[in-house]
């Protein structure tokens, strides 16, 4: 049986549960914190039904992949 292939990045394609807290709208960026209180920031094109812009306090569920410059952000928010 072939073993699986390596993924340095873990659990991290896992989804994740939390808390939108920042959105500016006219930037499109956005800031998420999941359940241990960790900081992924996001772009409004990581929205995952497309609207572009989301409400300060929605719960979300998301991925985390790395982003620009390989920090980590969210991916695929959704309600």
């Amino acid at each position: 049986m072939p073993r699986p292939a390596f993924d340095p990045w873990g659990s991290l394609a896992d989804t994740h549960r939390g808390r939108v807290v920042e959105f500016d709208d006219a930037a499109g960026l956005g800031v998420v914190v999941d359940s241990d209180g960790r900081r992924y920031p996001f772009h409004c094109t990581s929205i995952a039904d497309g609207t572009r812009t989301i409400a300060v306090g929605a719960a979300v569920r998301f991925a985390v992949a790395p982003g620009h410059g390989g920090r980590l952000e969210a991916r695929d928010l959704a309600g």
